[in-house]
């Protein structure tokens, strides 16, 4: 069985519910699933897990959230090429340019990012459905 680590920061609730999503579609597909708040995580804990999906919302002008999940971000990202990772998060504005951007530097890092999810607001029944299916696609 694989582990999926579901690891998020979330203002409004909006990308902490796209996390519990990814969980359970992960769970439904057979893998042991934990979503962990940002603040929880660091790069020693990456080997207990076969997966990673990370989610932050879109912040500021179109960038990560600066004092809990960047620094977080900063601390694992090199050690993640060559691992299953996917990205996720929500969006109030614009248009989820800053999934691009993170997913950019994700790959100018060295990691493949097998897919991302974005949700204007609180996932609505499109996202969910693309939340589980992110899930599954990491179990």
């Amino acid at each position: 069985m694989s582990k999926v680590a579901v690891v998020f920061w979330s203002g409004t609730g909006n990308t902490e519910a796209m996390a519990e999503l990814v969980a359970a579609g992960a769970r439904d597909a057979g893998a042991e699933a934990e979503v962990i708040a940002c603040a929880d995580f660091s790069s020693s804990d990456l080997d207990g897990y076969d997966a990673f999906a990370f989610g932050c919302p879109a912040m500021g002008a179109e960038e990560l959230e600066s004092e809990e999940f960047e620094p977080m971000w900063d601390d694992v990202e090199p050690e993640l090429p060559g691992r299953k990772v996917a990205l996720f998060g929500s969006y109030d504005w614009a248009d989820g340019e800053w999934m691009d951007l993170w997913r950019e530097r994700a790959e100018a890092a060295g990691i493949t990012i097998a897919d991302t999810v974005i949700a204007k607001d609180y996932p609505d029944e499109d996202a969910s459905v693309a939340c589980r299916a992110l899930g599954a696609a990491l179990a």
